[in-house]
């Protein structure tokens, strides 16, 4: 006979790892304890009250009062979709700033809703000059504009502050993927008239993957609410999926109930930290992080004066050989996950990431232990 299948696969039994590479990142264990919470209905009235609870401190870790705020059921790939399903309609001009791997995945979202896509481009970590971006915006007088506020790929840092009056000028959107920077760095949607944005919360808020924090203002919403076309998505349809989180409550979908519980403990942990000390944390720590890996040889490779605390992307000491094989042996000997370098920057460059509850003195001092190990 053959062996029954609970002794084929028994419960699983992972190891600890140590997350420092472009994401997950470490989670608290009270986020783990509110993600084991007994499930319930995702129409429960207690569900409702923690939905209008993440929808609250969502919008004060965003920085604004925009009422479409919401938890896209997804990681943060989709909340992106969300954005330009939602916001681009066929023959819309699309301005797409492309420094890397996710800006690029930006505008091909955006071709897919059917926009016109034109891109700006730069060299892999660096950031744009908000002068040439706003150049651009004069001469396509485009419907939307959207820039990787941090470009995970390259570790670089994007301005926003100076670009949405001249996107609001010719009536645009300023659209913002926030992924890696949300509650590491200050993100400030209302100050930089930020038209819409998603992050993921599987970065600095260290909730395990699964959500997309989503936020959209009023001119945003008036673009949804007038399409000559419908959503491409049914799933992703704000006009659908915003009756869920607030106005009628009416069944749209089945919500991850316990994930939205992990999003709840890990965003009241950021708020009882407070925004100002967490991202005073993560410059802290970076520096203390970079002196150390300059002092053994190796290199930054994002721009200087626009490079991310939470992600740094360095260049191996020339001793290193095989960076891959090395690794994988942090990964397999000290349980240390640190990440290579994507798309252009594949076998050239190692990720190295600080991100929320990992972004700690104690963490920096087991990931310089174990590269000094191994290289």
């Amino acid at each position: 006979m053959p062996r029954p299948l609970s002794e084929i696969c028994p419960m699983l039994n992972l190891p600890t790892r140590l997350l420092h590479g472009p994401g997950p990142s470490p989670v608290a264990p009270s986020v783990l304890e509110a993600i084991a919470l007994p499930c319930i209905g995702h129409m429960d009235p207690q569900f409702m009250r923690v939905m209008n609870e993440i929808r609250a401190m969502m919008q004060q870790v965003f920085q604004t009062e925009n009422e479409m705020t919401l938890a896209c059921s997804g990681t943060g790939s989709a909340g992106g979709e969300m954005l330009m399903d939602n916001l681009v309609e066929p023959g819309d001009t699309c301005l797409i700033g492309v420094n890397g791997v996710f800006g690029g995945r930006l505008a091909e979202k955006a071709r897919r809703a059917g926009g016109s896509v034109q891109t700006i481009e730069t060299d892999w970590g660096k950031a744009f000059d908000q002068d040439v971006v706003i150049q651009r915006i004069e001469e396509t007088k485009p419907d939307m504009v959207a820039l990787v506020h941090a470009e995970t790929s390259t570790g670089a840092l994007q301005p926003f502050d100076r670009l949405a009056e001249s996107v609001h000028r010719y009536g645009g959107l300023l659209v913002m993927d926030c992924v890696t920077s949300l509650s590491g760095l200050p993100v400030k949607i209302d100050e930089w008239q930020i038209d819409a944005a998603y992050s993921g919360t599987q970065k600095c808020l260290s909730c395990p993957p699964g959500l997309s924090p989503v936020t959209l203002s009023d001119r945003a919403m008036n673009k949804v609410n007038n399409r000559q076309t419908p959503v491409n998505s049914w799933y992703l349809d704000l006009n659908l999926v915003g009756n869920y989180w607030s106005g009628s409550r009416a069944y749209h979908h089945t919500a991850p109930v316990n994930m939205n519980f992990a999003l709840h403990e890990a965003l009241r942990l950021v708020l009882e930290e407070g925004l100002e000390a967490r991202f005073e944390r993560h410059e802290r720590v970076h520096r203390q992080l970079k002196q150390a890996l300059l002092e053994r040889g190796f290199s930054y490779a994002s721009d200087p004066e626009h490079s991310l605390p939470m992600l740094n992307l360095v260049q191996f000491p020339k001793s290193v050989t095989d960076e891959a094989g090395a690794r994988r042996r942090l990964l397999d000997e000290f349980n240390l996950e640190i990440g290579g370098g994507l798309g252009k920057l594949a076998g050239k460059c190692w990720r190295i990431g600080l991100m929320g509850h990992g972004a700690r003195e104690e963490n920096v001092a087991a990931i310089l232990q174990a590269i000094d190990a191994v290289i």
